[in-house]
């Protein structure tokens, strides 16, 4: 095993991660691959810098640090079936092979959005973000030309996205009949982006609290909500004294 002689003295890059995945994507994960892939893609992003939302197939295949990263990792029988032939390339396929596998699954567990030519000679991968879903539904419709003219197709629907009493049983408590009521009328008057996001931020502030939820909820409505055009985000949340009431 290599060893690690540690992080150096002095000022590093560095690339953030949503509290969700820590919280969500990471105790759920058992793909060895899926998560170095997940993280690469993740880490690609960031150095994008907002400068694009994709990445292509055959960007990642060319990158010899995280094939070598993933070599030796065990795959699916349908991954070890994409293996070139020949002693020479046999490293490099086992590293190919988990790269696709770990990919296959962030994509199945919603992770991240693929769209591939139809001959899937290519494949574009895109964060299930908001930033990452628009970019993806520019390039199904065309707008986003990744492919020189040729139509993208998604590989796999997305999984259903969870509905309001789930997001509320995952991240507050057990649905109780009080609240389940509010929450239906919640459901009927937000969007569903809305209230995701709103849960988010809760969670980001560790405020896991329905009054806060409704709060932000209200308050964009009243207001606006910013969609990254103007104001910061800082305003949609709440001062701590304010924090401090809705948890009482």
């Amino acid at each position: 095993m290599k060893t690690f002689s540690g992080f150096p003295i002095g000022k590093l890059a560095h690339t953030p991660l949503p509290d969700l995945f820590f919280g969500e994507l990471l105790p759920s994960m058992d793909n060895l691959a899926e998560l170095k892939a997940t993280l690469h893609v993740f880490w690609l992003m960031y150095r994008y810098k907002g400068t694009r939302q994709y990445v292509s197939l055959r960007e990642l295949l060319q990158d010899g640090v995280l094939l070598h990263g993933l070599r030796g990792i065990s795959t699916s029988p349908e991954a070890e079936s994409r293996h070139v032939s020949g002693e020479a390339e046999s490293r490099h396929a086992s590293g190919e092979a988990a790269l696709r596998d770990g990919l296959e699954a962030a994509v199945a567990r919603g992770t991240l959005l693929c769209l591939a030519t139809a001959d899937s000679d290519e494949r574009f991968y895109f964060v299930n973000s908001g930033q990452g879903r628009r970019a993806f539904e520019q390039a199904q419709s065309g707008e986003l030309d990744l492919a020189q003219g040729k139509a993208l197709l998604q590989t796999a629907e997305p999984q259903p996205r969870p509905n309001i009493f789930v997001l509320y049983e995952q991240n507050i408590s057990l649905l109780q009949p009080m609240i389940a009521e509010e929450l239906q009328e919640a459901e009927r008057t937000y969007p569903q982006e809305w209230i995701e996001e709103a849960f988010r931020i809760a969670i980001e502030h560790n405020v896991r609290n329905w009054r806060y939820i409704r709060r932000i909820l209200e308050r964009w409505a009243t207001e606006g909500k910013d969609e990254g055009k103007g104001k910061s985000r800082e305003k949609t949340w709440y001062t701590e004294e304010e924090e401090r009431l809705i948890k009482r």
